[in-house]
């Protein structure tokens, strides 16, 4: 144990000091001299800045361009982080008013060339260099035409640098996702400059991006809802680049479309609501269906299970269960250990839900985001089902592997049946968790059986079914304590549970992007003793 923790320093200090060298390197005149070969091509591909629709959040009120018109504005050291890095991608250009005068937005830019001739570790990070580069040239018409010849060298010149450097940088990223913006920005830099080799460049990379991140059915292999819309975006993005320059459309992207697209009609456009698991929050689709449906691009889908997911609908229950085991560890950013975990809606009004999910890593809240505790399963002993531990950049990822086994659906006019298990306890405990949903349909019931079965190296265990609900629906408990009443805007439900103990708790609910509220939630209590439980509960329609 001393050796290996002694190799581990050792290498974590050799990481540390190479890391120290190449920024000490980045920032050299040497560097800077190297991304400076550039060559006299100016820009001959002006994209429709409208193909940027689905990657920008307009906002009814427009921004004065004069605001940005200060010199100081770059060099502003009281800026948070996240407005330094919105300002510096200059996605806010498709936020200001259209009848300002170009000349300013060029005086901006041009300011902004000057102030940054060289690497800047803040804002020559990937994803706001990316965006960057997206924005300016997608913005010609204000950024570029009608100017100067000493601008367009300047403008050429400055894109070319920065693009030379993300080449450089963007094999080292981390992020798959920051990949994927950089990635569209060496695509969009080769159409536009007709340059042939950073085009084949972005394309492969394209390729390489593909076949790591997605499974053979086009689903990402970090389980995460809310990449599925990420990529949809920008490989659809990157095609109507391809298009509109009249170049040729690559196979591989063609396919991956039509599988991605296949999987958002089965998340969203199926069910037109937001399901909070692994990495998801609610973020209203409407706008990118709308820019779908300009484009002409229209997806089916009548499968029920996709990338351990399972949705089943009618007219007025949808009934939603995470039955996929965890993502590889370096898939698992994202990942909540809610397995077994389920939402139901009905009359597109939430039931039962999860609590959603807190994005920013720093934060403890993101922490309790991927807790089981959060999610409407089961927990033993307040331990999460799947391991989690934190890496070299403070992210939780998976530690140790949760699989789900004995998967079985059934949907039929009347009745459906889900039943899944899984060995997050096992190791631990000694114990399989097996959970079986059934809905009745004339009845308007939900019927659940969550069973512990006892295996090998049984260790005894106080164990919770948490339930949990949006804020704003009201829990009320029945004067005998054997039932709870939910009362939803639209129709009133009973919950009991007979043989154990019912009780409601104050919890967080994290449905917004980095924001929480409190919410309530039903949870079932006991002691798994020395044999196999099975624990019935029922939610019905009053």
């Amino acid at each position: 144990m001393i050796l290996k923790n002694s190799l581990n320093f050792i290498i974590e200090f050799l990481n540390y000091s190479t890391e120290q060298i190449r920024k000490v390197y980045l920032s050299s005149k040497i560097y800077n001299k190297r991304i400076s070969k550039i060559d006299d091509k100016f820009i001959e591909y002006k994209p429709s800045p409208n193909l940027l629709d689905c990657l920008i959040k307009y906002e009814k009120k427009k921004n004065n361009i004069e605001n940005f018109y200060l010199n100081s504005i770059w060099t502003n050291k009281e800026i948070n982080e996240r407005d330094y890095k919105k300002l510096h991608n200059f996605f806010w250009l498709f936020t200001i008013d259209l009848k300002s005068s170009k000349k300013i937005t060029q005086s901006i830019i041009l300011n902004w060339i000057e102030t940054n001739q060289k690497y800047n570790s803040k804002n020559w990070q990937i994803d706001t260099l990316s965006k960057r580069i997206i924005s300016w040239i997608s913005n010609s018409r204000l950024s570029y035409e009608d100017s100067d010849q000493s601008y367009k060298i300047k403008f050429n010149n400055n894109i070319k640098k920065q693009i030379n450097h993300l080449i450089n940088e963007i094999t080292r990223s981390a992020s798959v996702d920051n990949k994927m913006i950089g990635c569209a920005a060496i695509i969009l830099t080769g159409l536009s400059y007709k340059d042939e080799k950073n085009l084949n460049y972005g394309l492969n990379l394209l390729k390489k991006i593909i076949d790591f991140s997605f499974d053979n059915q086009g689903f990402p292999k970090s389980r995460s809802l809310r990449q599925i819309v990420f990529y949809l975006k920008y490989f659809i993005l990157i095609r109507e680049w391809l298009k509109e320059s009249h170049n040729e459309i690559p196979d591989y992207l063609n396919e991956m479309i039509f599988c991605l697209g296949q999987i958002y009609n089965f998340i969203w456009q199926s069910t037109n609501q937001n399901l909070l698991f692994n990495g998801n929050h609610i973020s209203k689709n409407y706008d990118f269906d709308k820019y779908l449906k300009f484009h002409n691009y229209k997806f089916k889908n009548e499968n029920n299970e996709y990338g351990g997911y399972v949705i089943l609908k009618n007219k007025n229950v949808i009934l939603a269960v995470d039955l996929g085991s965890s993502p590889e560890k370096k898939f698992s950013k994202d990942y909540q250990s809610g397995a077994l975990s389920f939402e139901i809606f009905f009359n597109n009004k939430k039931l039962i839900t999860n609590c959603g999910y807190f994005q920013n890593y720093k934060h403890q809240l993101n922490s309790i985001s991927k807790s089981t505790a959060t999610h409407s399963t089961l927990i033993l002993d307040s331990r999460s089902s799947c391991k989690l531990k934190k890496d070299t950049d403070g992210i939780l990822k998976v530690n140790q592997d949760l699989k789900v086994s004995k998967k079985f659906i059934v949907s039929e006019k009347n009745y459906w049946s889900i039943i899944g298990s899984h060995d997050g306890y096992l190791k631990k405990y000694g114990v399989i968790h097996e959970r079986k949903i059934e809905y009745f349909f004339d009845k308007y019931k939900f019927l659940g059986t969550d069973k512990l079965l006892k295996k090998k190296k049984f260790k005894n265990s106080n164990f919770e079914i948490r339930f949990h609900f949006e804020p704003g629906v009201k829990i009320t408990k029945t004067q005998d304590e054997k039932s709870i009443l939910i009362e939803l805007e639209n129709s009133g439900w009973k919950f009991s549970c007979k043989g154990h103990k019912i009780d409601v708790e104050t919890g967080l609910y994290l449905g917004k992007k980095n924001s929480f509220v409190e919410n309530q939630n039903i949870f079932i209590s006991g002691n798994t003793l020395n044999e196999n439980q099975e624990i019935i509960w029922e939610i019905i329609k009053i």
